[in-house]
């Protein structure tokens, strides 16, 4: 069965007793970027923040800049999603992700999933 897959490859079910019969997958995502055109601080603001608004505004996620603030041209992007479902957390994590590739200012250099497991 496809469920019992996705448990046992990703983790991500919440501590039972906290959330009883609920599992909790919790997905988050790091997207590294490369900003060949910022060639200042503000620069790189300019591009990003349309990238991060756009993200809240449009997926139920949380973003953030999560690493490099200070350079010019690099760019780290951290998304988390939260759902009861595995396959819901995927699409929406999917939909962040073909956001982010759509802006033609950027370069996505890699991008790396990581499942929340209990421990």
């Amino acid at each position: 069965m496809v469920w019992d897959r996705v448990r046992r490859n990703w983790g991500g079910v919440a501590d039972e007793r906290a959330y009883p019969g609920q599992p909790m997958h919790v997905l988050a995502v790091a997207v590294d970027l490369h900003l060949p055109s910022c060639l200042s601080l503000k620069a790189k603001r300019a591009v990003l923040r349309p990238i991060l608004e756009g993200i809240r505004a449009r997926f139920p996620v949380s973003v953030a800049e999560t690493e490099w603030q200070d350079t010019w041209q690099r760019s780290q992007i951290g998304i988390a999603a939260v759902s009861s479902s595995a396959r819901v957390v995927q699409e929406i994590v999917d939909d962040v992700e073909r956001f982010v590739w759509s802006f033609p200012d950027i370069e996505v250099t890699d991008v790396r999933r990581h499942w929340l497991e209990e421990d």
